[in-house]
Parts: C-alpha cells; structure tokens; sequence
C-alpha cells in the first residue's frame, strides 16, 4: 500500500465525499477516484459503497481507517525525526475560541513563535459541535473546548483549568450592588454571543427554567461587552474575558452565581498518536494555564 493512497483514502473517509476530498487535497476529482480504485485493487475488496451521490464505508473501508491513520501519522512522526531530532518542527492546526485565542493564547503563541519557530501553528475558530466533530474528523490536531462536559465520545484531552464565569453590567445597573436572584435576570435586559457558546446555551437553559427570555446578541465577546458598558443590559462572560474592564471600573460584576461550572479543555481524537510537537503543544499549554491561575 502506498502512503500517498493511504492519505487520499483517509481524506475521502472522512469527508464521505470525492469532491470535498478532491478539494482538500489540491487533486482533480477523477485522481482521486482513481487512487480509491488502485487501493481497492491492491488490497482485493472494495473500501466504500456508492449509493447514487452519496458513498459510506464498507465494513473492509471501517477496519482499515484506524490503520490508515496510524500510519500516515507514524510517517509524519519519521519525517519530523529526520527533518531534526533536536528541534521540533511539524504543523498543527488547532481549533479554538475567541475568549481564549484574545485572552489566554498569545503568551503561549509568542513562546512557539520564538521559541519553536518549525513549529507552524494553525489557529481556526470554532466552537463545541464544530471542534469536537473537526477533531474526530481530523480535520484539527488539537482543539480548545470550554464545556461543562468533560468526556466527550470519540476524544481524550486534558482538562487545563476550570473557567470563572461573571455576570457583568455598566456601574448604574439596576442590580448593581444588590443581592441577584435567577428571576430578578429574567426581568432584565440579557445580553449575550452566538448560540453555540457553552456559557450562553447553559445561561439560557437556567433562566428559561423560570420564563422565557430574548438575549440581545452581539456575536463577539468584544461587542457584548462595549454593549454592556453602555448600559445596554447584563452579559455572563469568562472572567478572564473582563478582568481590565471591572479593575478600570467600566462593568462591574454582579452578585449572581451560575448552577454550572465549565473547564477549558485541550482535546484530540481518540487513539490518535500525538507526535512529538503536538505532545510539546500540550505540555505547554498546560504549563501557562497553571500560571495564569
């Protein structure tokens, strides 16, 4: 079996699709289906049943997978080691989110940057569903989560630290001061980011228990946080996220807690090898998070 075919074989398997395969991997349609062929042929058996427009594994095409990626892996590890023992090298591509790419990364990006230059990191912004399943595609090496959740199905990870959340508004708030019940929010203006965003979703989940409530959204946490400082209504964002707002005084916090407590996570596919400049990644991150308390 060739590696280059092994690699294309992989593409299609994940994507479930010869075009966005194709796409991927800078070929033309017809070399892809060509390569899927000519392993098929070489291993006697055929590795994905075409049904119209759609195509799926066959149960050959699910055994093989797990192989597939272990050695394609395995080869980018050689090449790493070859390339030079002594520094590591290779590229990542990461999924992550904007509190953490804005507020905790850039001392760890400025340390690769310097430190690690081979090292070529490759920042993509997603969020929940779109990481995780990016990840068991293996479309991302690594990827940030902020979940509540800590296991998730198909992945392992680390848990970096457990991520303070605040429920911020301007200094002339109504509840500013004042002891904050669940039911004094629902009759408040809410502002908040995307749906998606675990700490929205769960804000949500809590509040809607007592009535129904219509956020205000703004998309980045940036937004939401200018449109609370200007009075517009009350935002539940990471600590880490507001933290020069409430010591110039511009928001303050208010005195609610939320039920739920959610972990900054750094994950990857379940029974993936990480290699060398990926573990270095990890161990890293672990390393400035502890640090940032």
């Amino acid at each position: 079996m060739e590696l280059r075919l092994l690699v294309t074989f992989e593409k299609v398997a994940t994507a479930l699709s010869f075009t966005r395969a194709a796409a991927e991997l800078k070929y033309a349609q017809s070399s892809v289906t060509g390569q899927i062929r000519a392993l098929e042929s070489d291993l006697g058996t055929e590795l994905f049943d075409r049904l119209g427009s759609r195509i799926r594994l066959t149960e050959a095409g699910e055994r093989l997978l797990p192989y597939a990626r272990r050695m394609i892996e395995l080869a980018e590890e050689a090449r790493t080691a070859v390339a030079g023992a002594d520094e590591p090298a290779g590229t990542l591509a990461i999924g992550t989110m904007e509190s953490l790419t804005s507020y905790r990364l850039p001392p760890l990006l400025e340390l690769f940057h310097h430190r690690y230059p081979r090292v070529r990191l490759s920042l993509r912004t997603t969020i929940g569903d779109e990481t995780r399943q990016a990840l068991r595609q293996g479309t991302y090496d690594l990827g940030f989560l902020m979940e509540e959740q800590t296991e998730h199905a198909g992945l392992e990870g680390v848990v970096l630290a457990e991520e303070p959340l605040v429920l911020v508004a301007a200094p002339g708030h109504p509840l500013a001061g004042k002891p904050v019940t669940t039911a004094d929010l629902v009759r408040q203006p809410l502002l908040a980011t995307e749906p998606g965003c675990a700490y929205r979703d769960l804000f949500e989940r809590e509040l809607t228990a007592l009535a129904p409530v219509d956020f205000m959204e703004f998309g980045t946490i940036e937004a939401t946080k200018r449109a609370a400082a200007a009075g517009l209504g009350s935002a539940l964002l990471p600590e880490v996220t507001v933290a020069a707002e409430l010591s110039e005084g511009s928001l303050v916090r208010l005195a609610w807690e939320p039920s739920f407590t959610l972990r900054t996570q750094l994950a990857w596919r379940a029974g993936k090898r990480l290699p060398a400049h990926a573990r270095l990644f990890v161990e890293r991150a672990r390393q400035l998070v502890a640090e940032q308390g």
